[in-house]
């Protein structure tokens, strides 16, 4: 009968786990960034809705408003391409997350065969104990019946 754990795939579902929870904490950090960064996107976009109605006053209200939302626009833009970067990074953590589930899944269904195996290996010995033991009763019985037939006279002396 083999042991009854396997170290070894014990130690490597461990490391497996530790991999899948660090990857998953890495996702949700990912996507934490990316909804910050599509909330930065969206207050830029907004400020520059409101800041382009209020094209009222003089000629330097003007520029100064015209100037106020070119930097406004170029922090939205800046703003876009940072949350782009973040989605790009999220779905590299989504996919070793995936990765690393999918591993630790694999090394945890080794593991259930493996125990399933001992527990069918446990069972065939038992049986084998139930069969000799139900052999050795029923030679034991066959010969007493046996031993009852010829009166009770030694086998060497059947017949005589």
């Amino acid at each position: 009968m083999s042991r009854p754990t396997d170290p070894g795939l014990a130690a490597v579902a461990r490391v497996r786990a530790v991999r899948e929870r660090d990857s998953r904490l890495g996702l949700v950090k990912a996507l934490a960034e990316v909804r910050e960064r599509e909330a930065e996107v969206a207050r830029l976009e907004q400020s520059l809705q409101v800041h382009g109605r209020q094209l009222d006053g003089d000629m330097g209200r003007f520029v100064v408003l015209c100037q106020s939302l070119a930097v406004l626009r170029e922090a939205a833009s800046d703003a876009r391409r940072r949350a782009e970067s973040a989605a790009l990074v999220a779905t590299d953590a989504q996919s070793y997350w995936t990765s690393d589930k999918a591993r630790l899944g694999a090394v945890e269904g080794l593991m259930e065969r493996r125990a399933d195996e001992r527990r069918a290996e446990a069972v065939r010995a038992a049986d084998a104990v139930t069969d000799e033991v139900a052999s050795v009763g029923w030679l034991r019985r066959s010969r007493a019946a046996h031993h009852a037939q010829d009166g009770g006279r030694p086998a060497d002396q059947v017949g005589a």
